[in-house]
């Protein structure tokens, strides 16, 4: 025996840090000695592979749970060699050392990883499969920093810790082993050792680009080589596109209950069964993107998805990873763009995931008054420590590069902002302010670094403040987002169109203030699967009326002032058919509804505006141009009408939108137009094609010499009750 007592006993008791200093083959006084911890074996032999069948050397036993030494004597050169295991089933075993190969992880590796500039960090750390000398298996990397000691556990060493303990690389905290044999669909997680817990605890695998289902949450080894994408013209166009001048409208997605299958238990879709139906609905409905809540793994169903523990995995809900790869590719392929929901702003206190990861806030802040967020009751990441920062990072650009995204929304930005978003309790920065300086330098880094890597890729930020910069770019002190939801502008459209139209006139500042700020940010307007749930009533319930036709009403008529605003736009599932229930997460859409005109006619008006905003990318092109937008009449309270122009860039198409939100029709209406002539009526929200009466101005209006609003034309309209209307002039 070689190895003394208090050795073995550290490697039996799981207790050894360095367990490559005495696994595996070493020289030692006077030849060589070989040790191995061994799960299920009876008996091993060492194989000289340079002399298989004749070069077998029988290994003591040291002890019952596994653990043999062989000395050689008089042996000057270590060799290569296997082991010949047979099992307590009688099954023989023959299989590669995990305790001879070097580490997967170079210094380079190490250093930017540490630096938190790792952008391939996802391929660095997690499980990895690889081929090391003809070798094929596994190699498990973890940042563990504090921990004493580190072993992956899975289904293939009967889930203990004793048997594949991790090596620590240097001073990085980062812990490594290469096991082979192993491959795509072994199940694993870390054992782990804290410095001040002498009971070992099991964590799922932060990097895992796959899991099992609760209660277990296994991590999954996954090969993601081999798919072959067929959307490389979308990719070319994507590279090539400057989405600020063009048409953009977003139809958000929660994937498991936009349809569900209801001769299979009511079931959601899979990536796979959803993907053409969703690309076709797109397509009809003229919008350009789709944007899922989101999708990376997650433990809760009541969550959304937003209290996330897989941040580099698609959830096994409705597929494989590379099922999901598929819906993106087959979205692509249909002229779809897919942007995700990304949510670097907390994650669950879960005991299986990152929370008190190596038993030390590691991925919080130690403070609760910087490491928790008291709206939600999660964790907030610690973005100043450059490990943490690195991997978010990498969750975000594994998304583009690994599933081939067009962009992510990033979720709750206004609590990463500020120190004291919904904190009594805080500590201000080191300028006495309340910015969360750390979180502003991550969150640049993250687009700037999505931009650079990803030609044409879209970052939009979900943010309720007025943080200064959040759309402009990095060099000039912004954060460098791509879009901002306007959630001013959608918290007051819904708190005038929720007034009886009898008083909408005393808020009418309310439709109107908007535009004061309209182009300080490059906005998206929206109306979130957030507006539509915890008794807020859905879309239609929102609207002002006595009567639920009056309520549809009002509905086509804020959709079509809702596209010919400038910005881009951002529609949740369900609001286009006007959905008579909140959302519920767990059913599905009231597809139903769509026997009903009224409901068919909001579908079918969404289509039409939407459509008017992506054939003619002139509006598109200005929407964040202030010489594309005028107001015609902003101060028409009394009758609760409001109108304005839209330019394309040379002003040579002009479109005036007339909003009339009251139940009154309106005869000669007088309305001030910059050009004489015929104007084309080229949408009416009270057609009868959507169910409406059918009032209107038939097709036309001539503008004649007139001094109204201002401007050298005007023309007398007819302002159908509750409606909007879209007039096009073009100028030869």
């Amino acid at each position: 025996m070689i190895i003394n007592k208090g050795e073995l006993c550290s490697l039996t008791s799981a207790r050894c840090a360095v367990p490559h200093d005495f696994l595996g083959m070493h020289k030692c006084r006077g030849g060589i000695v070989v040790r191995a911890y061994l799960h299920d074996a009876k008996t091993c032999q060492l194989v000289d592979l340079r002399d298989e069948q004749n070069a077998r050397f029988p290994m003591k036993r040291l002890d019952e749970s596994g653990f043999f030494e062989i000395f050689i004597p008089k042996k000057r050169k270590l060799f290569p060699y296997r082991f010949r295991t047979r099992r307590y089933n009688g099954e023989i075993r023959q299989f590669y050392d995990p305790y001879s190969f070097l580490p997967t992880l170079s210094d380079q590796d190490v250093y930017l990883i540490g630096k938190g500039d790792e952008r391939k960090i996802y391929e660095k750390l997690g499980a990895q499969i690889r081929n090391i000398g003809g070798v094929g298996g596994v190699s498990f990397a973890v940042w563990a920093p504090t921990a004493r000691r580190v072993s992956v556990v899975g289904d293939f060493n009967g889930w203990d810790g004793r048997y594949h303990p991790m090596r620590p690389i240097g001073k990085s905290g980062i812990w490594e082993i290469f096991i082979p044999g192993l491959s795509d669909g072994a199940k694993y997680k870390f054992e782990i050792l804290a410095a001040n817990n002498d009971t070992p605890f099991l964590k799922s695998d932060p990097y895992a680009a796959r899991f099992e289902p609760p209660p277990y949450n296994s991590s999954i080894v996954c090969d993601l080589s081999g798919y072959v994408w067929g959307d490389s013209e979308w990719i070319e166009k994507r590279k090539k596109t400057n989405w600020a001048k063009k048409p953009i409208s977003v139809y958000e997605v929660h994937l498991g209950s936009w349809k569900r299958v209801p001769e299979d238990g009511f079931r959601p879709l899979s990536y796979l069964e959803i993907a053409p139906q969703l690309a076709d609905y797109c397509r009809k409905m003229n919008f350009t993107h789709v944007e899922f809540m989101p999708l990376s793994e997650y433990p809760f169903e009541g969550s959304w998805g937003y209290q996330v523990t897989g941040f580099f995995a698609p959830t096994h809900r409705y597929g494989t990873p590379k099922e999901f790869m598929k819906m993106v590719d087959i979205l692509h392929q249909n002229g779809i763009g897919v942007i995700m929901d990304w949510v670097p702003a907390h994650f669950p206190r879960d005991s299986f995931a990152l929370a008190g990861f190596d038993g030390s806030c590691l991925y919080e802040h130690q403070d609760p008054r910087l490491g928790s967020n008291p709206d939600w009751g999660t964790l907030c990441f610690n973005y100043g420590r450059k490990e943490v920062s690195n991997f978010l990072l990498g969750s975000a650009l594994a998304w583009f590069d690994r599933y081939h995204i067009d962009g992510l929304r990033v979720d709750a930005v206004a609590s990463m902002l500020y120190l004291n978003f919904s904190r009594k309790d805080w500590i201000p920065n080191r300028f006495g302010g309340s910015e969360n300086l750390e979180a502003v330098d991550f969150l640049r880094q993250v687009n700037e670094t999505v931009h650079s890597e990803y030609e044409g890729a879209i970052m939009i930020a979900e943010e309720s403040t007025t943080f200064a910069g959040v759309t402009s770019p990095v060099k000039d002190g912004g954060l460098g987002f791509d879009f901002k939801w306007n959630l001013g502008w959608m918290h007051d459209t819904l708190d005038y169109m929720r007034e009886d139209p009898i008083n909408r006139k005393y808020h009418h500042n309310k439709m109107t203030f908007p535009s004061m700020y309209q182009f300080s940010e490059r906005f998206m307007l929206v109306y979130s699967h957030d507006e539509v749930v915890h008794g807020k009533s859905p879309m239609v319930g929102k609207m002002g009326g006595a009567y639920w036709g009056d309520k549809i009403a009002n509905l086509r008529a804020l959709y079509a002032y809702m596209w010919m605003w400038p910005g881009k736009k951002t529609l949740f599932m369900g609001g286009e058919i006007a959905q008579g229930h909140e959302w519920r997460y767990d059913e599905s859409l009231e597809w139903s509804l769509l026997q009903y005109l009224e409901h068919k006619g909001v579908q079918k008006l969404v289509s039409d505006v939407a459509g008017i905003y992506l054939s003619d990318e002139s509006l598109a092109a200005n929407d964040f141009n202030p010489i594309g937008f005028e107001w015609i009449n902003a101060d028409d309270g009394n009758n609760s009408v409001f109108s304005f122009l839209r330019f394309d860039e040379n002003g040579r198409t002009v479109y005036a939108i007339i909003s009339n939100f009251t139940p009154v029709k309106r005869d000669s209406y007088a309305v001030g137009l910059p050009y004489g002539g015929e104007w084309t009526e080229i949408l009416n929200t009270d057609s009868s094609a959507y169910g409406g009466k059918g009032d209107g101005n038939k097709g036309k209006v001539v503008a004649n010499p007139q001094n109204w609003n201002g401007r050298k034309f005007g023309a007398l309209l007819t302002l159908p009750a509750m409606s909007t209307i879209v007039l096009k002039r073009n100028i030869p």
